[in-house]
């Protein structure tokens, strides 16, 4: 498969499905963290996401796509949208225009991420705030229903793509990043793993759901098969 990942400087999606042996791309206009800049394409991915393009790579190789990709991931900043910064939207009863127009601006950039020209799409993002009436998301998922344990719902936006199913279900011992007004108001357990460089961490999927989309959405390709059988007739942990 061809699988572009916009808004991803982590790579850990990207990498995921690399590993599976299929042609993942991740792009931002951060430089990427995920020590593999000859799969990372550092600018503005909206030019790239209907396909039929060259895109060029951190280490100068340009690469043709033909026709639209398979799959496109994407991760659009929140910061505008979610629910947990829709309290600065208001001050004194009385609407931040400025902010309410960013949030309209990313609004705009999150809706050409679920009309690009491709056949399977998932958008990421927070629960939204309802002033932006976004689409209804098509599910939810926490981080301890693939391994970590903590809490931190995420909304999916899907086409074409079957529920994401959890994979190693744990019990949370805490939230993640929570918004600074959640995190006053409630117990040690809630105030977060992060109180620092909220948003940054907030930003990069877990290692268990990257890899839960690419084996539920991709799969291993042919020239990077199934681990072959064990000899106590296990198969070896991807």
């Amino acid at each position: 498969m061809k699988v572009l990942v916009a808004c991803e400087e982590s790579q850990r999606v990207c990498t995921a499905f690399r590993e599976l042996g299929h042609e993942a791309y991740s792009c931002d206009v951060q430089e990427c963290s995920g020590g593999h800049p000859e799969w990372h394409i550092q600018g503005d991915v909206l030019p790239y996401i209907d396909g039929n393009c060259i895109v060029t790579t951190m280490d100068g190789a340009a690469h043709r796509i033909d026709g639209t990709w398979d799959l496109l991931i994407a991760h659009p900043p929140c910061t505008y949208l979610s629910n947990a910064g829709a309290r600065h939207l208001w001050k004194n009863h009385v609407l931040n225009q400025e902010r309410y127009e960013k949030g309209l601006e990313c609004k705009v950039f999150f809706m050409r991420f679920l009309g690009a020209d491709c056949p399977k799409i998932c958008v990421e993002n927070p629960i939204p705030s309802r002033v932006y009436e976004l689409p209804k998301y098509t599910q939810t998922i926490q981080p301890y229903e693939y391994g970590h344990p903590y809490s931190e719902r995420t909304c999916l936006w899907l086409k074409n793509l079957p529920p994401l199913q959890p994979t190693d279900i744990v019990e949370p011992v805490g939230t993640w990043c929570p918004s600074g007004s959640y995190s006053h108001k409630h117990g040690a357990k809630h105030k977060g793993i992060f109180t620092k460089d909220r948003a940054k961490n907030r930003s990069k999927t877990f290692l268990g759901i990257a890899q839960a989309m690419a084996q539920q959405w991709g799969g291993r390709t042919e020239k990077n098969p199934a681990p072959a059988a064990t000899g106590n007739g296990g198969m070896e942990k991807n």
